[in-house]
């Protein structure tokens, strides 16, 4: 009855209103949400902040090896499951008698393929033999010209054979010893795929490619560039003057460093790529002018059998007269062709290559992986023959240059 009296002495249209305001909850749904999504975000960062894993995301591959199996726990070892990764492959280690191989067996979790992959006896006890698996080595790279550092593989001399000899491309040398030569040297590769792959496929063998030790996998474009038969040289970056404000790159060498810092980075790029015939200064024109600097890094570069190549782009460079004190192949570049790169000052550059040819017998240019710069270098070339003066990889131009 009390319900019914309040109802019929409210105000008309007020009942479901009171009724209403009696059901409303001291929140609205916004602020239960926001309070939910603050919380998730705290117990978060507690987790970010307390828990400590520095690998956390990074997939994860654990592999038990043991270091024998005896023959009474043969039936226990084939019972075991293979261990399994994140990615739903499993890997078996089988052990080998010792002073052999030991084979890793890679299962792929979602095809169920076996892949065997033997380790060296030296290797997986973490020996040091000095000589690099086949594996590891490039296309056509001889394993024998392959030494084992802290970095990875690095040419070395061996059985009389130097990579400088090894690695240099096809050319007609008693044609290039009756007539004036020119060498062509596109430096800068390696960073960039789409101009180091246009240098390599639109240019002619005879060219000689220089790659960076930097960008994601310069050993496979080198390896490529080598496929089509095109000569390559390793550049070495070098402390420019207004170091370091305009840096060369990682593992720089420095002027200011002690030889063994300075051979210890020549490592890191000598083991970047393999297959090529020398090295070369990528900017250094402080370093290449300061002889306690470069005389370590030249004797080095000579004692592993490889050439070395200057730009030319630092007049007081002390290259040429170190690598003369070691009987080292040599050259020097003459001109820099793309210099200003628009078409009419690469013609004109051209031009004044053929100039040099004709006069000293050899010359050697410079350029970029420079659209413009390939398509008017490509022209050029096939005329060259016309000219009375042959193209050559940039070994012969030095065997020619020694000779003279």
């Amino acid at each position: 009855m009390t319900e019914t009296a309040d109802e019929l002495s409210a105000p008309l249209g007020q009942t479901e209103t009171r009724r209403r305001r009696r059901l409303r909850l001291p929140f609205t749904g916004w602020q239960a949400l926001a309070v939910l999504l603050g919380l998730t975000l705290v117990v978060f960062a507690g987790f970010a902040l307390f828990h400590d894993d520095p690998l956390g995301g990074e997939p994860v591959v654990r592999i038990a090896i043991s270091s024998g199996i005896k023959p009474s726990d043969d039936e226990a070892a084939t019972a075991k499951p293979a261990a399994k990764s994140e990615h739903g492959s499993a890997t078996e280690t089988k052990q080998q008698p010792s002073g052999s191989q030991k084979t890793v067996t890679i299962i792929d979790g979602s095809s169920g393929t076996r892949q065997e992959v033997a380790i060296g006896a030296d290797t997986a006890d973490g020996g040091d033999s000095g000589k690099a698996p086949p594996a590891t080595a490039m296309i056509g790279v001889d394993p024998r010209l392959l030494e084992k550092s802290r970095y990875g593989m690095i040419p070395v001399s061996a059985d009389g054979l130097k990579p400088f000899t090894a690695y240099a491309a096809d050319a007609d040398r008693a044609k290039a010893a009756k007539m004036p030569v020119v060498a062509i040297v596109i430096g800068g590769l390696g960073v960039g795929a789409a101009k180091t792959t246009d240098a390599i496929m639109k240019l002619p063998a005879a060219v000689t490619l220089a790659f960076t030790p930097y960008g994601s996998d310069p050993g496979k474009l080198a390896e490529r560039a080598r496929a089509q038969r095109h000569e390559i040289l390793l550049q070495i970056p070098m402390e420019p003057y207004d170091y370091p404000d305009n840096d060369p790159g990682p593992q720089t060498l420095l002027a200011t460093l002690g030889p063994d810092q300075n051979i210890d980075r020549l490592y890191w790029h000598l083991s970047r790529l393999q297959g090529y015939v020398g090295v070369a200064n990528f900017m250094g024109a402080r370093f290449v002018a300061t002889e306690s600097a470069m005389q370590p890094i030249v004797a080095e570069a000579a004692k592993r059998g490889l050439a070395f190549f200057d730009d030319g782009a630092a007049p007081r460079s002390v290259a040429g007269a170190l690598a003369t004190g070691q009987a080292m192949p040599f050259a020097k570049g003459d001109v820099a062709i793309d210099a200003v790169p628009t078409a009419v000052e690469i013609d004109n550059a051209l031009t004044k290559l053929e100039s040099l040819a004709k006069e000293r017998g050899v010359a050697v240019g410079t350029a970029s992986a420079l659209p413009v710069s390939i398509e008017r270098i490509g022209t050029w070339i096939k005329g060259l023959e016309r000219k009375g003066i042959l193209l050559v990889p940039l070994t012969s131009a030095m065997l020619k240059s020694k000779s003279n």
